[in-house]
């Protein structure tokens, strides 16, 4: 029998400002070295990524002034519904991410990539870098920020939620934009992104309190 004296349930710790800043620059580096992943295969994965995705291929732009872009409508969301300090820790992941996506092509040459390895690689690299994003309450924009308002306000899993909007975005913007391999191939990837945040991000599991 447990003793009297031992709570329950472990005391929170609250996260420190270095261990924020850390969290903000790992999440968004493997994030980012997913992203160009996914470019490098010729896929399209869904979410802001996704869109930001789309807009590279069609427009021509950057693909970092993309993905800034695709983000642009949501950080009012996060700004009213999320917090300030979720507000600014985003917007610091974002850039992070589009900053890194610019730069790991100049010193990184992957050649071409297979759409399969792609899927799976990038896939487990974005849905890793968000998940280390969102343990510290942030994000990468976009459709993150609904899928987190939707957990805080009804309890909805975040993965489940994205995976959702993302087979939305694949289908829709893969029949006009990729072949029917690299829109399967994408699929995948939204599928390995977001059971990577399904299965790992359990707020009832892992819980700290928002750093000062």
């Amino acid at each position: 029998m447990r003793p009297a004296s031992i709570p329950d349930t472990p005391i929170p710790v609250r996260h420190r400002a270095y261990e924020d800043l850390q969290a903000l620059v790992t999440g968004s580096l493997v994030a980012a070295l997913g992203v160009v992943l996914f470019k490098a295969a010729g896929l399209l994965p869904g979410g802001t990524m996704g869109l930001a995705l789309l807009l590279h291929y069609t427009t021509g732009w950057e693909l970092a002034l993309a993905l800034l872009v695709a983000n642009a409508p949501f950080y009012l969301l996060a700004c009213l519904r999320m917090g300030r300090e979720f507000t600014v820790k985003t917007l610091l992941a974002v850039g992070m991410t589009s900053l890194f996506i610019w730069l790991l092509p100049q010193g990184l040459s992957l050649g071409t990539v297979n759409p399969l390895a792609g899927a799976v690689l990038g896939g487990l690299l974005v849905g890793m870098g968000i998940l280390v994003l969102f343990r510290h309450h942030a994000s990468l924009g976009g459709l993150n920020v609904l899928a987190l308002y939707l957990q805080e306000r009804f309890g909805w899993k975040p993965g489940l939620v994205q995976m959702g909007l993302d087979a939305l975005i694949v289908v829709g913007g893969g029949l006009w934009a990729t072949d029917a391999t690299r829109m399967a191939c994408s699929i995948l990837a939204v599928v390995v992104l977001n059971l990577v945040l399904a299965i790992n991000h359990r707020p009832d599991r892992y819980r700290a309190i928002l750093g000062s």
